[in-house]
């Protein structure tokens, strides 16, 4: 509120004389409004309850007594932010009483005292100041601690994308759909006794239910087409391996979030009929942190793109669900899966996990403040629980957390980080501590220092490469902080918070990813994305050179597939990939597009009419006996424009003509196919797509 804004009080009285009186006694230090009765009372709070600081109540008046507005009052939870003094000539001890159950703040007996309304009005406006502030300031220390528990865990996914393509963004939708299903749970029954507390415990553990995992053979975690009998016994050992991971931490035992994190990593296949696994756990005898997991990991997983298979649509996979295609889950959680069919699609967005946390953070300030033994117990240990969450995020993602407070100036780092870096967790006054310069050059010191104060509260992060000396070595690590920021009018830097990542590695790591990414993983050949790279290259360089687009289609895969396995449908489409490029040079572009779907890319001088022959019929052979052919649609560059889009519209032309002409065989494409493709619904789809792409 601006300093020139003046605090707004309603003053609530049947008596024209009486608010007359009030308005005097007032209007000098106050913007008033007024109301003659409740009715008209509860109309104004319903417009105006954000901006009023205060209301002056009478108990007596017609069509709505005072009673009625604290009632109003309490259902619409004004009462929580506009404090009630009550001014009435009705002083009996059950009427003030009443009063006060309601929710009212003081009781003022008329005749009016001019010095007693104006002290008393002081004095409740800066109690619920002072209330105010003391929430905002939990509130912004618990946040504080929850986004740096939100931090671990997206470096906890980033580390888990290294191994596992789809761990990253699985494990944020599957916190945020436990989340929801949890707050639904809670809602609709006590059976299960959850909290506020419970439901932030178990969302924040769901993030290491796939954690064993990382000892799966990447071969099987990442294989593209179904597992073997002997390959699916290994991949379900990951629950038990995760499960053995976390009993086996050296520290933490005792936590809670460990104990709960150990159930979910364990149980979370197990099924409510009894015939998950690997223990084969019944009904509520599976925990109900593991069975929530299970049905929002389940829900992700068929909504999501995976390496072996396109995504359901979110009915689908309601579908599914509900009719225990993907096994057995607790009725409860169904019914909560049901009630909340719209929002499930939606609450793996952070912005629903965002408004969640705020009710969240909310709640707990003011039972903080409301709560017996004052704020400062009960702050102590959410703050507390807020620290161990994140020294044990930091255990497994072997980062080095730190916070820097600029006066006094002072580091605190995490035990691992001091540990590894040999430096105490507590280091006063770090300018001037030989220690630290001997593990940082005091240059990157005083750059990181300079970049903080550089920053804004608007942009508070800051990244910074540099070396570290350890363990008699120099390694490259990445700082990334984030600048704290007073909320002075002139804001003041006050610190900051950070982490430091080892980035040797994660470059070589992000390097070998970048190489697999780029490739098919069952055949080698580049994937579609990598091959339009590559030709728009080419033909930007290109000074008027003739290029040609072949699309292949293998004839009949799925029949292949379906009379022989999915085993000799990869032999197959790997032998293809090696006589595409063993029938091309190595300048030419072969890529594997998806499915049974190939393009070769090439640029020609001489008669490419003889090329394109002689390559279609080496792309037809034998496999284990079994004749395989082709059908292909030819685009050239002279004919369509030398653009991606033209080539590919007219090769995918030509190809569905050969194929409507009978199969094993290949079409050059001519003006008179323009328009083939848009009287087949799915091709023209395809192409709208491919458009916006």
């Amino acid at each position: 509120m601006q300093k020139d804004q003046k605090e707004k009080i309603l003053i609530v009285d049947d008596s024209e004389m009486n608010r007359s009186i009030l308005v005097d006694m007032l209007c000098d230090d106050y913007d008033l409004m007024e109301a003659e009765d409740g009715v008209e009372a509860v109309s104004i709070l319903s417009k105006h309850a954000v901006e009023l600081s205060l209301v002056l109540l009478d108990i007596v008046m017609p069509k709505m007594n005072g009673f009625g507005v604290l009632d109003a009052m309490n259902q619409n939870r004004w009462i929580e932010d506009v404090p009630v003094i009550i001014i009435s000539a009705e002083n009996s001890s059950d009427q003030v009483e009443r009063a006060y159950e309601l929710g009212a703040t003081d009781f003022i007996a008329r005749p009016f005292d001019a010095l007693i309304v104006q002290r008393r009005v002081v004095n409740t406006l800066l109690l619920y100041a002072k209330q105010k502030r003391l929430i905002s300031m939990v509130e912004e220390q618990v946040y504080e601690k929850e986004r740096q528990s939100d931090l671990m865990i997206d470096i906890l996914s980033h580390i888990m994308e290294f191994r596992n393509g789809e761990s990253g963004l699985h494990i944020l939708h599957v916190r945020n759909l436990t989340d929801m299903l949890l707050s639904r749970l809670m809602a609709k029954t006590d059976k299960y006794g959850l909290t506020m507390a419970d439901i932030s415990l178990i969302s924040t553990a769901s993030a290491l239910h796939d954690i064993g995992k990382m000892a799966i053979d990447e071969k099987i975690l990442n294989k593209p087409s179904r597992l073997t009998k002997e390959e699916f016994e290994i991949m379900k050992t990951h629950s038990a391996i995760g499960a053995d991971m976390l009993a086996k931490l050296p520290v933490h035992q005792q936590e809670r979030l460990v104990k709960v994190a150990y159930e979910i990593c364990r149980w979370h296949h197990e099924r409510y009929d009894g015939k998950g696994y690997p223990d084969g756990l019944k009904g509520d005898d599976i925990p109900i942190s593991a069975q929530v997991v299970a049905l929002a990991d389940v829900y992700d997983a068929l909504t999501s793109e995976r390496v072996y298979k396109p995504p359901f649509s979110h009915e689908e996979a309601v579908r599914m669900i509900v009719n225990g295609e993907c096994g057995a889950f607790n009725p409860f959680l169904l019914e909560c899966m049901e009630e909340n069919v719209d929002r499930l699609r939606t609450a793996r967005d952070e912005g629903i996990v965002e408004e969640v946390r705020q009710r969240k953070l909310r709640s707990i300030s003011e039972e903080t403040l409301r709560g017996e033994g004052g704020a400062s117990r009960r702050t102590l240990q959410l703050l507390e629980r807020e620290r161990m969450r994140n020294s044990f995020f930091a255990s497994l993602t072997e980062t080095i957390q730190f916070e820097y407070t600029d006066s006094p100036s002072m580091i605190t780092l995490s035990a691992r980080g001091a540990k590894k870096l040999g430096l105490d967790e507590i280091i006063m006054d770090p300018r001037h501590n030989e220690k630290i310069f001997e593990v940082l050059d005091r240059n990157v010191w005083n750059e990181v220092g300079r970049r903080l104060r550089a920053s804004t509260p608007e942009n508070p992060e800051v990244r910074f490469d540099c070396a570290l000396r350890y363990d008699g070595m120099t390694r490259w690590h990445r700082i990334v902080t984030r600048a704290l920021w007073s909320e002075d009018t002139e804001p003041k830097f006050e610190g900051a918070l950070g982490i430091v990542m080892d980035i040797h590695d994660t470059h070589m790591k992000l390097q070998e990813l970048e190489q697999k990414a780029a490739r098919d993983p069952l055949t080698g050949l580049i994937n579609r994305a990598s091959a339009r790279e590559r030709m728009e290259l080419r033909m930007s360089d290109s000074s008027g050179g003739h290029f040609a687009l072949a699309e292949i289609d293998i004839d009949d895969f799925k029949v292949i597939n379906d009379v022989y396995g999915h085993m000799f449908g990869d032999k197959v489409l790997q032998q293809l990939a090696r006589r595409m490029k063993n029938s091309v040079r190595s300048t030419d572009i072969c890529c594997r597009a998806g499915g049974e779907e190939f393009f070769i890319f090439l640029e020609y001088n001489t008669d490419i009419e003889k090329t394109i022959d002689r390559i279609f019929h080496n792309l037809c052979f034998t496999c284990d006996r079994h004749a395989v052919s082709v059908s292909m649609g030819v685009a050239l560059g002279e004919t369509t424009g030398l653009s991606y889009e033209s080539l590919y519209y007219a090769a995918d032309a030509a190809l569905y003509a050969a194929k409507r002409g009978g199969k094993h065989q290949y079409r050059f494409y001519n003006p008179s196919l323009h328009n083939l493709l848009d009287a087949v619904p799915e091709k023209k789809a395809g192409r709208e797509k491919e458009d916006k792409q």
